[in-house]
């Protein structure tokens, strides 16, 4: 990418930014009157050095000695008010941009297609919603307060001097090229760090995430030091860029300060020479070595400030391009209350990237409405694939998917996802109490007593009427305070109180022991009466009473039938049957 591109794009990205303080318009006008006031303050305390100095020291007015200490006062008094004023109102405004991101952000997580959250770290996703959020903050808050008040400070400690003595004030315009070099050479170097600092604190979120999440595994492993190494190399590597950073301030901080002195001795230089001495006052004098050493912490300021302006632009880039992602398609315009349930695959190829292999290659199947059609096969054999399709958190390659004769994409997604319960293999369990676990999402109007019927339906009322609270139990982080059982039980329960006319199952009792297996069995066999149930599955023995099992095997359909009909056939699916028959009597 060429600068000219990228420096076009930051500006663009910088501009958007703005955008963000547009709730904050009439906060504003303070907040920038204020931090005039604060620069305004310090330029007239250096502006009164000359009265101070020669009508106290050298005339001895006795005027101005009752009235300068006062003067002074007021002074302070003023600029500490307009401090105030300015620290909080940024404050406030960038507390309110910090969250504007995040709400932003978070909602466009909710719509993103499910191939986003595959293909990037959840410690970088998480990284966006907390650190580089805060970033883009410092930038449009932070920043903007440094740059403006410093700014003016500049202009008021020049126009000080300027007053007083042009010929000194020429001086020191002689230092503005050479810092505005400095200014140049240092924003190039943070924006080429910067980048590399917001992908190393996605992926030190993304350690810290997986060894929380798998404690019980890194532990059974001994995997302690290897995750203690991985952790170290990339804290140190972020601290390199960190350190980097640091470097780059402090040595504009030093060339700004040698840049500053030079000025300085100029001035002094020139003030001592025959021809300007001859009207040059100690008071005069001494406001101009005042505003000359009220500028330097400005100018240092305004060259560091590069740092958090180029920091807040590349995060800002990163969250631009995610609220800039194409969310999920959806063109479709039909509602509908409730489907019949009818699902049919045809010629549906899908792979999940351009250069993978197909998960599914040609698939043509058929759910009839209101029966039972079970997918089995080998491991990757794309089983899962198909339950994916159906809700829409892919959409195939080629051929076609329909629900009651009428293709997904002219659903509504909304209204089609409302049509389908899901229980996964990995199942999913919130912090919160039983009930609320039970009763989500669209779910959470209904009553206790449907929520306990359904819990009962599940057989989860067996433990939840040993917790402290039953259904108002918390369960913790991910249903840490249960057992796998449980949470799959909850799981089934969520399911079957949405009432959808069609469940899908992906390997739903894969976590539960043989006897809650059975009665979960004996549930869904009531449950599944007049409903389209999806029945993925490993353990064959599940889907035995299934009304139509089709089998896979490379992503493709090798065999289809009823449990008797595939047995005399002995094909793939006698044989996977024999295999779990003779692994159980094992058992």
């Amino acid at each position: 990418m060429s600068r000219a591109v990228e420096d076009t794009g930051a500006w663009e990205a910088y501009r958007r930014l703005l955008t963000y303080l547009r709730p904050y318009r009439m906060l504003a006008f303070p907040v920038i009157l204020a931090m005039a006031v604060n620069a305004a303050a310090l330029s007239a305390f250096s502006w009164i050095f000359k009265p101070m100095i020669d009508g106290l020291f050298v005339h001895r007015n006795p005027e101005l000695i009752f009235w300068i200490p006062i003067l002074i006062m007021l002074i302070f008094l003023i600029r500490a008010v307009a401090t105030f004023v300015a620290n909080y109102g940024m404050a406030y405004i960038g507390f309110g941009v910090v969250q504007a991101l995040r709400l932003e952000v978070f909602k466009q997580y909710l719509t993103l297609p499910a191939h986003f959250f595959s293909a990037e770290a959840s410690g970088h996703q998480i990284a966006r919603v907390t650190y580089t959020a805060e970033q883009v903050a410092h930038a449009t808050t932070e920043a903007v307060r440094v740059s403006v008040i410093d700014s003016l400070t500049v202009i008021g400690l020049s126009t000080v001097m300027f007053y007083y003595s042009w010929r000194m004030t020429l001086v020191l315009f002689g230092m503005v090229p050479a810092i505005a070099l400095v200014v140049y050479i240092v924003s190039r170097r943070y924006r080429s760090i910067t980048r590399h600092i917001q992908s190393s604190m996605g992926s030190l979120t993304g350690v810290v995430g997986e060894v929380v999440a798998a404690y019980r595994e890194v532990r059974v492993y001994g995997a302690q030091k290897y995750e203690g190494r991985r952790f170290k190399e990339l804290a140190s590597h972020n601290r390199v860029l960190n350190i980097k950073v640091l470097s780059t301030n402090a040595t504009s901080t030093s060339l700004v300060q040698i840049i500053a002195a030079a000025a300085m001795a100029g001035i002094v230089f020139a003030a001592t020479q025959p021809s300007i001495l001859a009207t040059m006052t100690p008071g005069i004098f001494t406001s101009l070595m005042t505003a000359m050493g009220g500028m330097l912490p400005s100018l240092k300021r305004l060259t560091n400030v590069q740092s958090v302006m180029q920091r807040g632009v590349s995060a800002a880039q990163d969250i631009f391009a995610l609220l800039d992602r194409e969310t999920e398609h959806d063109t479709g315009t039909l509602a509908v209350e409730r489907v019949r349930g009818r699902i049919e695959f045809r010629g549906v190829t899908m792979r999940y990237s351009p250069d993978a292999e197909p998960a599914l290659k040609e698939v043509q199947l058929t759910c009839r409405a209101g029966q039972v059609t079970a997918v089995v096969g080998r491991s990757g054999s794309g089983k899962t694939t198909i339950a994916h399709l159906i809700p829409r958190f892919y959409e195939p390659e080629s051929g076609q998917i329909l629900i009651d004769d009428r293709p997904l994409a002219e659903y509504r997604l909304v209204d089609l996802r409302r049509q389908i319960a899901w229980v996964g293999q990995d199942v999913v369990i919130f912090d919160g109490t039983v009930a609320e676990n039970i009763a989500y999402g669209e779910l959470d109007r209904v009553s206790e007593a449907s929520i306990e019927a359904a819990a009962e339906a599940a057989n989860a009322m067996v433990f939840i009427r040993e917790l402290p609270q039953g259904l108002k139990s918390r369960v913790g982080p991910s249903g840490a305070l249960l057992s796998g059982g449980e949470r799959q039980r909850i799981a089934i329960a969520r399911a079957l109180l949405k009432n959808a006319p069609i469940l899908i199952l992906d390997e739903a009792t894969s976590a539960l022991d043989t006897e809650s297996e059975r009665l979960i069995q004996e549930a869904l066999a009531s449950l599944m009466h007049n409903r389209t149930t999806l029945l993925i599955a490993h353990r064959l023995s599940t889907i035995e009473n299934a009304d139509h099992i089709i089998v896979l095997d490379g992503g493709r359909v090798i065999e289809q039938g009823n449990h008797a009909q595939l047995l005399s056939r002995d094909g793939t699916y006698a044989m996977l049957h024999r295999m779990q028959f003779q692994e159980a009597s094992v058992e």
